[in-house]
């Protein structure tokens, strides 16, 4: 669990894996990330804006220190939404 290292809490991640499995909520979620690429995925300022986002679509209050961490695991993924690979990787991490 990698996330970890970044102070993200397991009972945090727990919870908004269980609130994803809504559909309707599984669908506001995909379209918020519509379009998104590994260039906006390693920019601070989008990143930050797309978590505050997912806080607000998953009901979720996300302090100031829950956000600089999860933005710093999310730009230390180095993640590329068209690289299958690495959605297999994260698949792996959340399971």
């Amino acid at each position: 669990m990698s996330y970890v290292k970044y102070g993200i809490s397991p009972d945090f991640v727990e919870r908004v894996k269980t609130k994803t499995k809504n559909p309707q909520v599984k669908d506001k979620l995909k379209k918020m990330l519509d379009g998104v690429n590994k260039h906006d995925l390693q920019d601070r300022t989008k990143v930050r804006r797309l978590v505050k986002s997912a806080g607000v679509i998953l009901n979720e209050k996300i302090s100031g220190t829950q956000e600089d961490q999860i933005v710093a695991f999310v730009l230390a993924q180095k993640i590329d939404p068209n690289n299958t690979f690495h959605l297999i990787k994260l698949w792996g991490m959340f399971r």
